[in-house]
């Protein structure tokens, strides 16, 4: 069965934007990318700073509440909905639940066509990149560097830590059948 959906997991300044961005030049087809930053950007404002929706700490940790998993459930179904349309679709997300994360997915996706790529990078230097974006809560790349790869399955994984985007989506590329 062709891939029809390639899921990014990785941290916060972990190098998942620049992949995808890659991917999407290095890929034949065109393929669309959908990232766990847009969908919490499209979220209302007041659900950015509450027990409902999604917290960041001060100390970069972030908590997510019963609507935040309920939009993020319709998110997640629209995505596959586009894939069983017809659409390429690669996602970047954060797995802050490891596994369960991974579960959720999986429970959506049903039977298609998936490759899971973990994306790693040395908390050092994620912790490098976040404080050189300047969009970030410090503390964040470090505090999830490991734990969103917790029990997560993957096909492949790629460590951008001394490894530029584009190799990394190469290496991706290669794989999709």
């Amino acid at each position: 069965m062709a891939t029809q959906m390639i899921i990014l997991n990785g941290g916060s300044s972990s190098g998942k934007s620049g992949i995808v961005r890659c991917l999407q030049a290095v890929l034949p087809d065109p393929w669309l990318a959908f990232g766990v930053d847009s969908f919490v950007d499209a979220m209302p404002a007041k659900m950015q700073a509450s027990d409902a929706g999604i917290e960041i700490a001060a100390d970069g940790r972030v908590s997510v509440g019963a609507d935040f998993r309920a939009l993020e459930a319709a998110w997640t179904e629209g995505i596959v909905a586009m894939v069983g349309a017809g659409a390429r679709v690669i996602v970047d997300d954060v797995f802050l639940g490891g596994a369960a994360s991974q579960q959720r997915w999986q429970k959506a996706l049903g039977g298609m066509a998936v490759l899971w790529v973990g994306v790693r990078c040395e908390s050092a230097v994620a912790a490098g990149r976040e404080v050189a974006r300047g969009d970030r809560v410090q503390g964040m790349a470090s505090s999830q560097a490991d734990v969103v790869h917790r029990g997560v399955i993957y096909d492949l994984e790629v460590d951008t830590t001394h490894t530029e985007s584009l190799v990394c989506a190469r290496t991706i590329a290669a794989h999709v059948s």
